[in-house]
């Protein structure tokens, strides 16, 4: 069993309590708890993080696509619940990237057509959508020897793309608010991880990744 690493100044902030939807945890004891106490020590430890998002040998990679999907809800999830006061229908009447791109809601049930929401309850819908996926055990099998669903891929690249809006909203039209809490560090070391994983497994299509290309050709060598 791998020791986690002395919490950093990364790892404090991550794990505080103002989250917008309650934080998702894995039980302890189960291979899950293990993979997630695993990349964590080594997100942690200050390692290459071009290195850290690559499959560990011997360990299944459905596993480890689940363990983040759930790392990156609790911290996509903490990082928006640190501004949300600040989105608002009022500030953000549009789920837009800047003047370039907008985003539709559409989840085939109460919007079965795509539709054009403010921010906040766009990503209300969106984070109350991923912890209905996360918590469906036909998708994320949680007792050992339970196949994943043959679609897992699939809804894993829906999960990381939705999230990866929530990156675009706060980056561009809330960016100021985290330079204010000093938390500028923190969230492009969280974006970094979030980027060179989906880069890593081709999660999320180079298209959705175009709002924040200028940055993440900056910060992302």
């Amino acid at each position: 069993m791998m020791k986690m690493a002395a919490s950093s100044p990364f790892q404090m902030f991550f794990a505080r309590d103002k989250t917008f939807r309650p934080r998702k945890s894995f039980k302890q004891g189960t291979l899950k708890y293990q993979l997630h106490l695993q990349a964590n020590a080594s997100l942690n430890a200050g390692l290459d993080l071009k290195e850290v998002v690559k499959l560990p040998p011997g360990e299944e990679i459905h596993d480890w696509l689940a363990v983040h999907v759930v790392d990156f809800f609790n911290r996509i999830n903490l990082l928006y619940g640190t501004i949300c006061e600040h989105c608002t229908e009022q500030t953000c009447p549009t789920m837009s990237g800047g003047p370039k791109y907008e985003y539709h809601w559409c989840d085939h049930v109460r919007y079965k057509k795509p539709t054009a929401l403010p921010a906040p309850q766009y990503i209300a819908l969106l984070m109350e959508w991923i912890e209905g996926q996360i918590n469906d055990e036909t998708v994320f099998p949680v007792k050992q020897g339970v196949p994943f669903p043959k679609n897992y891929f699939s809804v894993v690249k829906k999960i990381l793309t939705r999230l990866f809006r929530v990156f675009v909203h706060v980056y561009i039209h809330h960016f100021d608010k985290l330079l204010a809490i000093g938390a500028e560090a923190h969230v492009n070391t969280c974006y970094k991880h979030f980027y060179y994983f989906v880069s890593e497994y081709h999660l999320v299509d180079k298209k959705e990744l175009e709002p924040l290309r200028d940055m993440t050709d900056r910060i992302c060598h």
